[in-house]
């Protein structure tokens, strides 16, 4: 039996967050064998997000400032070292992840054939494939992965995933701030972890607003790409002292 958290982040989700969860805690309630538990990490939302959290009765990581998705996320993960958890899923609150796939993103790591499992909207090329600009985008920073450290994940930039026990260590450790789904791929690679992906259907965004979109989507490729390669650079660096 493994003991899995799903965490949720949350930044200003107020009209999706408490529909989220509840048709997360029926999928989960699905899964046999396991133990699943579900902790929000409320990013200093400025809305009614926290409140809805709280109707919807789930543990909740109240941050006092906002630190981002990366460090969000981050925090959730050493919450879940912290309690001995053997796999932490990351799941949007914002609508966009069908809860029912999250058994298909565990069993590569129940199986040990994994120790990152990326849900990918691209596999099957099925569901909601984003917007036209974000899509390039995407692709472009599957073709930097590839050529960085040569893994192709083609959704770099989903944040629907599962990591097993040894790379929520890790990430305690170190997680990409801004930008972590697509950076964090060369630090997996850097430690040798098996990263794969696997088909999900992804839902257009119910609430809220996407931080990337038009302009924004070219400002955040530009980003993305010297973080990546700075990190690149900083680990292969620390690697051959």
């Amino acid at each position: 039996m493994h003991r899995i958290l799903i965490l949720v982040p949350c930044f200003n989700e107020a009209q999706t967050i408490y529909a989220t969860i509840v048709e997360l805690k029926e999928s989960l309630g699905t899964i046999k064998n396991h133990t699943c538990d579900i902790v929000v990490v409320n990013d200093c939302s400025t809305d009614n997000s926290l409140e809805e959290i709280n109707k919807a009765a789930v543990k909740c990581i109240n941050l006092p400032i906002n630190l981002g998705i990366g460090g969000a996320m981050q925090t959730g993960y050493q919450y879940a070292q912290k309690m001995n958890y053997d796999i932490a899923v990351q799941f949007d609150g914002d609508g966009q992840h069908d809860p029912n796939y999250i058994t298909t993103l565990l069993q590569p790591i129940i199986n040990n054939t994994a120790n990152v499992v990326v849900g990918s909207r691209f596999v099957k090329k099925q569901g909601f494939q984003s917007s036209y600009l974000r899509r390039i985008g995407i692709k472009y920073f599957s073709f930097l992965n590839k050529t960085l450290v040569n893994i192709k994940i083609l959704d770099a930039t989903s944040g629907f995933r599962a990591f097993d026990k040894k790379v929520i260590e890790t990430v305690c450790k170190y997680y990409p701030e801004n930008y972590p789904e697509p950076e964090s791929i060369i630090l997996f690679s850097f430690y040798k972890y098996k990263v794969i992906e696997v088909p999900v259907l992804m839902r257009a965004r119910e609430g809220g607003k996407s931080s990337i979109s038009g302009l924004k989507t070219v400002f955040y490729m530009f980003k993305v790409t010297v973080g990546s390669i700075f990190l690149y650079i900083r680990l292969t660096s620390n690697e051959n002292k």
